[in-house]
């Protein structure tokens, strides 16, 4: 019903209230179209040392998919915080389909084109996992950690080889919680293209950031 046509991808304006969405960059597209849908910005706003979050969640209509503008410069936490909230809301409208998703938006760099991430089977935790989750950290110098064990997240894929089926199932993928929202993409898309023996096949998918 809606589409999405953009003039340039790098740039999300609001020309009403002069304000402006720098979208994270990514080199592929993981869904290249979204149709019927409601926009909602995170714009990024200072004061003096702190990095703040306004949200323009005005147009967000509960029966259609949910696209998330969020500025690439704002730190992964205070984005998730915000974003449980808005899933919150949309889960408890009586308005709401059980067909609409919600994306992240953002570009890709290749081909200069709007791109979107779907993201709503996945559930937030802003918490430190339990000690017996076993889990893949990310953290916001591009490296990552299993145990205390640090590398490039470049050797992820082959120490994922060497576990089990039964092992891969149970990975859980958390995140540093001081990363841009970019880096987190990044870190999504990344994520995607790895190879898994045994696919996890959940309705929702946990992610903790901290």
């Amino acid at each position: 019903m809606k589409r999405i046509l953009f003039l340039t991808c790098t740039l999300l304006l609001l020309s009403c209230k002069n304000k402006e969405v720098l979208l994270p960059k990514a080199t592929e597209t993981i869904v290249a179209d979204v149709q019927d849908h409601s926009p909602i910005y995170f714009f990024f706003k200072t004061n003096e040392e702190d990095t703040l979050v306004e949200v323009n969640r005005k147009n967000a209509i509960s029966s259609t998919n949910w696209l998330f503008n969020i500025d690439k410069r704002l730190p992964l936490r205070k984005v998730i915080l915000e974003v449980k909230k808005m899933q919150l809301k949309k889960e408890s409208s009586m308005h709401k389909s059980e067909e609409a998703e919600n994306y992240f938006t953002y570009t890709n760099s290749t081909t200069k084109s709007m791109a979107f991430l779907p993201f709503s089977k996945i559930k937030y935790k802003v918490e430190v996992p339990d000690p017996n989750v076993f889990q893949i950290y990310f953290d916001r110098n591009d490296l990552t950690r299993i145990g205390d064990e640090a590398f490039s997240k470049n050797d992820l894929q082959k120490f994922i080889d060497k576990l089990s089926a039964g092992q891969q199932k149970r990975i859980v993928f958390t995140f540093d919680k001081k990363m841009s929202f970019e880096q987190y993409i990044q870190d999504k898309i990344f994520i995607r293209n790895l190879i898994l023996k045994a696919k996890p096949h959940k309705s929702k998918t946990t992610e903790y950031i901290y």
